[in-house]
């Protein structure tokens, strides 16, 4: 009898995504290992195994029709990119244009999306793995169907099997993806739960950014949870169980909203109750809520049910207890302040039943608006305007495609010119090594030429070691398994895996010992050439976009802010369009993040203006708070504030931000406010003490705006500062 533990501990391997991914993978490899040898046939497994391997990478989440039909896709565009390498090999001119045209048109299919994106990647390197086979035979195309036709059945033999699991698992995709997002939100509350630390001089803007930078993933994993869940949904009804984890993405984004909310400046409530034990109360029962989000996300990865402890409640409880004994101390110092900690008790309250509802998410209420945002393009007509629009100099995504295509063509060039015979692995390295910006190349050049040096040491040491071929065979399926176990989090060992394959696979029908220098010399060539072309060809800088991408975040802060102040007027509705405007003010601010991080990366002229950019995201990330604030609380104002004071210094900021928005795409130093923000700011703090208390919420979160908007414009002044320093310099003396 199998044991508890051992039991949950498969249960656990089960449920992992690598493993699902790994075994279909496994059973591809061992499957064409299998009739090779079975027929005698060695000479079939290297085409066999690279389509194997180009299907997978082409792999895309979807329903299995969705897959099928993708499958489908794939293996056209497979077939038709091998033939077009076997007919153009003979011909080197019209070969190297042809290789330029196809890597610009694939590349920018991923206008259209990541599936399309994905489908095109795995198209351009199914073609240089055609060139390799074509080379290995000399060069010859005395047979043009043949390897592309072997290359083909390697790719529709995994793609069977992924359409048959997806069949057979069709939910198990959705599961790990919502287990992410509980994972991340629990690891975003636990970070929430350090700015309540009861200590003075707290260095809040230190764990505001890390907070911000988790923000990032977390968005990054809600993004991905809902492509998933709109794969299964489609244009139909959605099953009771889809409907059930479509709740849970619900929860999840209600949460996220609350957890990211802000009620006051931290440092000001460290000072005020540094002797008192609310503020550790208030991280206590934060970070019990992040141990129950990562159970939740447990319990939904092994389909177990999500049992809520009662170990928040008594936390909550006794935060509440605490906040009273405040209270009857009367002190008039505290009065501003108390009121923002029971509006942060009241929102951690509402969390707190939001976590008790995700225990039985089918007896929740269905959402008003359940309609899921689709990015995709649904008629030819859309699918040329995300094509026109991207078709600029400026696009990031043109810049990749131009630079990648040169690359190739440059690429080619040098293999002629070195050592036309094996040179085809310069083609591979770049296409995997070139990435949209510089950071991302960096790190995949370094982990790609680790990785390939590791893996040709292990190979020439096993070499000596397991001469025998068949246990050779089985070393060459196990390293390819463990590419696509360790690809996505560790390039390194999945470079130094994929390395060893392609070894074993070549000294099946070959001398494996003859491909080593090349191989290495290859990855050499291959890895500088895409150095120089993100380098030199319209490289894109972060530093320099980074006014760009700052302007955008503000400007969907704007949206969101006037978004909020709609359902404040008419009434509180998650529909699509407030979830979108919400949405689209995470991902800016997530695409702030994420350029930031890219940027440490780059040459140390282009990042000098690092530490504004990340002080512009802990301020972005500040403000992101106080609108989650405001929508985390949303109600209908009474009929006598309609038009008042708030809503006119709602409509004010939302245009101040969209004006320092404007002025900063310009490239232009922000003019004066509009208004007296620190007034305005006074103004809204003072209330009558009968006041409604959602009235004062509301005040209070727009004071706590005001006051970020000077602190704004100076930080958006010093990162224009450069751009003026240069034009100054451009301009000559008087």
């Amino acid at each position: 009898m199998v044991s508890p533990t051992l039991g949950h501990r498969l249960r656990q391997l089960w449920a992992l995504d690598k493993f699902s991914y790994s075994l279909r993978v496994f059973v591809a490899l061992t499957g064409c290992m299998a009739l090779s040898w079975s027929q005698g046939r060695m000479d079939l497994l290297i085409p066999l195994f690279l389509g194997i391997i180009a299907s997978a990478l082409a792999e895309t989440d979807d329903s299995w029709r969705g897959r099928l039909q993708a499958l489908l896709v794939t293996l056209v565009c497979f077939a038709a990119a091998a033939f077009a390498v076997e007919l153009l090999f003979p011909y080197p001119w019209l070969f190297v244009a042809a290789l330029a045209l196809s890597t610009f048109a694939l590349t920018m299919l991923g206008a259209l999306g990541e599936r399309f994106g994905t489908i095109a990647s795995g198209t351009l390197i199914l073609s240089i793995y055609t060139m390799i086979t074509v080379d290995q035979r000399g060069g010859e195309v005395a047979d043009l169907w043949h390897q592309p036709l072997l290359l083909v059945a390697g790719a529709a033999w995994y793609g069977l099997l992924s359409v048959l699991w997806q069949r057979l698992f069709s939910q198990q995709p959705v599961q790990q993806a919502l287990a992410r997002v509980f994972r991340e939100l629990g690891r975003y509350l636990r970070l929430k739960a350090a700015l309540f630390e009861p200590v003075r001089e707290l260095d809040v803007e230190a764990r505001r950014l890390e907070l911000a930078q988790q923000n990032g993933r977390l968005v990054a994993a809600l993004n991905a949870a809902k492509e998933i869940i709109l794969h299964r949904v489609g244009k139909g009804r959605a099953t009771p169980q889809v409907n059930r984890y479509l709740k849970l993405y619900f929860v999840a984004q209600d949460i996220h909203e609350r957890a990211s909310s802000s009620h006051y400046p931290y440092n000001e409530l460290a000072e005020a109750f540094f002797h008192s034990d609310v503020l550790f109360r208030c991280r206590l029962l934060l970070r019990q809520q992040g141990q129950a989000c990562r159970a939740l996300a447990e319990a939904i990865e092994l389909r177990q049910p999500f049992a809520y402890q009662r170990a928040s409640a008594q936390a909550l409880d006794d935060l509440n207890a605490s906040l009273a004994y405040l209270q009857a101390q009367h002190n008039p110092q505290w009065r501003g302040l108390l009121r923002s900690l029971h509006a942060l008790a009241s929102n951690l309250g509402t969390l707190e039943q939001l976590l008790g509802a995700a225990s039985n998410p089918d007896a929740l209420a269905e959402a008003q608006d359940s309609t899921l945002f689709d990015r995709d393009p649904h008629s030819l007509r859309e699918v040329g305007e995300r094509l026109r629009q991207q078709l600029t100099p400026t696009s990031l995504l043109f810049r990749h495609a131009l630079r990648l295509a040169l690359a190739l063509a440059a690429g080619y060039g040098v293999l002629h010119w070195i050592h036309p015979a094996q040179g085809y692995w310069i083609l591979l390295t770049t296409v995997f090594v070139c990435q949209p910006s510089y950071g991302a190349t960096r790190r995949k050049l370094v982990q790609r030429i680790a990785g390939t040096v590791l893996g040709l040491v292990a190979g020439w040491a096993l070499f000596d070691l397991f001469p025998g071929a068949p246990l050779q065979s089985l070393i060459a399926v196990a390293a390819g398994v463990a590419f696509f176990a360790t690809r996505s989090t560790h390039y390194t060992l999945a470079t130094a895996a994929i390395t060893l394959m392609v070894l074993f696979c070549f000294n099946q029908v070959g001398d494996g010992y003859g491909l080593i220098w090349p191989r290495l010399i290859d990855t050499l060539l291959g890895s500088l050439i895409a150095g120089l072309a993100v380098f030199l060809i319209l490289p894109d800088w972060q530093g320099r976009r980074l006014p760009s991408v700052v302007a955008n975040t503000l400007r969907c802060h704007s949206r969101y802010l006037r978004e909020i102040m709609l359902q404040y007027a008419s009434g509180k509705r998650d529909d699509l369009a407030y979830r979108l405007v919400r949405r689209n003010a995470h991902n800016a601010d997530a695409a702030l993040s994420a350029a930031l991080a890219n940027m440490l990366l780059e040459p140390g002229h282009f990042r000098r203006e690092a530490d504004t950019g990340f002080r512009c995201l802990a301020l972005s990330h500040t403000l992101l708070s106080y609108l989650s604030a405001l929508g985390a609380h949303r109600a209908v104002l009474p009929a006598e504030l309609r038009g008042g004071l708030i809503e006119q210094t709602a409509a004010q900021l939302a245009a101040s931000l969209d004006e320092i928005a404007r002025q900063l795409a310009l490239r232009q130093a922000p003019a004066a406010a509009t208004f007296d923000e620190e007034a305005r700011a006074g103004e809204l703090e003072r209330l009558a003490e009968d006041s409604d208390e959602r009235q004062r919420l509301l005040r209070t979160e727009l004071a706590l705006i005001c006051r970020q908007m000077k602190p704004l414009r100076e930080l958006v002044t010093r990162l224009l500062q450069p751009d003026r320093e240069a034009g100054a310099a451009q301009r000559p003396a008087a």
